[in-house]
């Protein structure tokens, strides 16, 4: 039999639909999978117990005839940023150690709904803070290609769990590129869908004005798959956008077959400094501009002076935000909860509980969001941080105007070495230098994988910006790429790593 954890979701699924597999024994080749390679490279906090009992009854409802989705049936791995009922729910931290939620966040909600099989909780940096995942209470997560290695953050454990082939699918947050970077690190597919297109009503919030919840996958047409299972109005969300989305998923099919590339105007940022990238990522990224060109498109250089003043306008915002949103986890209502010994005051009790539920990098953002913050600081800081960010918006709008699409490398390095930036957060933060603009203007992201680095053989990604509202161009032009990328290469980059392995060789 084929190996049921090397197809994509889209082959699975019509597999599936055709009666050639059952769920019971898709799901039980991906369990068998973590457990066989899961001890190295650490994608998964918690396994689900009732996996194989939802496979079931996905099996027994299309033997019934009944209506199913075309994702019925798939396993799905699940960022533990997203509460669920049926397992644990920590968002990588001890302070929510076995904290069960009464309720699924929507995203995993419409999951259920469409017959995904939730295969478990994926790790990633406490409460989303990090660019490599090594800030999890749970300990980091190694990257497949290189168990050495950090696989990008902050969630790492979804593109690991993908990349590693323990999983087809996983859902994702990004609030300044926490799926675009850990897919240009693992060489899968991420992608941050505009602000408010998919709900965020039971994500574990970081920074609300900037999270977004989207897909972790292997190929373009399987992230539009998923997106157009999460994506839409949620009432339950304030931001949530009512607009009525295409399908992204016809949309990737129409990039795969299409001409699409013919007279698309390519965006490359001025001010983005080559200089700060490594080699082998610079030199990827023109070759795929290269190849973009060859095929029709034009290639256009545009101006974002602001773009260069996003990570510190980011790492003011989100910390700010932070420390707004992380005030709840106080000892009193739910989570975990420490006393002092004598009399101890409810806010002796808060502070020992933060003291050892938090990690250094949480209060780390949660000192430096309260400070910028504080009286006679909040205009010097925040408030010029936000206004900032509006250049930045207006720095997109005018690009917009010139071109279809902006591209970028999707993040300047690739995979590096575990405990190699832990002590340098100021080196850790410029890993999404070129991600958070997105999230500051809201506008939709995806990467794909673009080739290996020649220095190091690791994974590389491009990413394509696009207006607002406009995540449908993004799954044609990505399409359009890699299908132009995994022609020349001879079949997608994943089959082009060095076994997969972890350290003992395991395949």
């Amino acid at each position: 039999m084929t190996d049921l954890t090397r197809l994509s979701a889209a082959a699975l699924s019509e597999k599936l639909a055709k009666g050639d597999v059952s769920s019971v024994e898709a799901t039980r080749a991906h369990l068998d999978r973590i457990a066989a390679v899961d001890g190295d490279v650490h994608a998964f906090l918690h396994v689900s117990d009732h996996a194989l009992d939802v496979a079931a009854d996905i099996d027994r409802r299309r033997a019934a005839g009944d209506e199913l989705g075309p994702l019925a049936g798939v396993p799905l791995a699940i960022k533990d940023v997203l509460v669920t009922t049926d397992m644990p729910s920590t968002s990588g931290s001890r302070i929510l150690e076995g904290y069960m939620s009464p309720f699924d966040a929507t995203v995993v909600a419409r999951s259920r709904a469409a017959g995904l099989v939730p295969l478990g909780k994926t790790n990633m940096d406490e409460f989303a803070m990090g660019s490599s995942t090594e800030h999890s209470a749970y300990g980091p997560t190694h990257n497949p290609w290189d168990l050495d290695r950090v696989p990008g953050g902050s969630g790492g454990g979804s593109a690991a769990a993908v990349a590693a082939f323990e999983a087809p699918l996983a859902l994702g947050s990004d609030t300044g590129g926490s799926i675009r970077q850990p897919a240009h690190l693992t060489g899968t597919v991420g992608v941050k869908p505009t602000y408010g297109g998919v709900s965020r009503y039971g994500a574990i919030a970081l920074a609300s004005s900037l999270d977004q919840v989207g897909p972790v996958t292997r190929s373009v047409l399987d992230a539009g798959l998923l997106h157009d299972v999460i994506g839409g109005h949620d009432h339950r969300d304030s931001t949530s956008l009512t607009d009525v989305w295409p399908s992204f998923a016809e949309a990737a099919r129409d990039g795969a077959r299409g001409d699409v590339l013919k007279g698309l105007r390519v965006g490359v940022v001025r001010e983005l400094p080559d200089s700060g990238f490594q080699a082998g990522v610079s030199a990827s990224f023109r070759a795929s501009l290269a190849l973009l060109e060859a095929n029709g498109a034009e290639i256009v250089e545009i101006s974002a002076p602001h773009f260069e003043y996003g990570v510190a306008a980011y790492y003011l915002i989100l910390p700010a935000e932070a420390s707004s949103n992380l005030a709840k986890f106080d000892s009193v209502r739910f989570g975990m909860r420490v006393t002092p010994s004598g009399n101890a005051t409810v806010e002796d009790v808060m502070a020992a509980t933060r003291e050892a539920g938090f990690g250094d990098e949480v209060k780390r953002r949660i000192i430096l969001g309260t400070y910028a913050l504080s009286a006679g600081y909040y205009d010097a800081y925040y408030g010029s941080a936000q206004k900032v960010r509006t250049l930045i918006q207006r720095d997109f709008d005018a690009a917009f105007e010139a071109v279809d699409v902006i591209t970028t490398p999707s993040a300047p390095t690739t995979a590096f070495r575990l405990g190699e930036r832990v002590d340098d957060p100021l080196q850790m933060y410029l890993n999404d230098v070129t991600t958070i603009p997105a999230n500051l203007a809201g506008v939709p992201g995806i990467s794909i994988p673009s080739g290996l680095a020649e220095e190091d053989g690791l994974p590389v990604g491009i990413q394509f910006l696009a207006p607002v509202r406009e995540d449908a161009r993004l799954y044609r032009v990505g399409a359009a790429l890699e299908t132009l990328l995994e022609d020349a290469w001879g079949g997608p980059l994943l089959d082009r790593a060095p076994a997969l392995t972890t350290r003992g060789g395991v395949s």
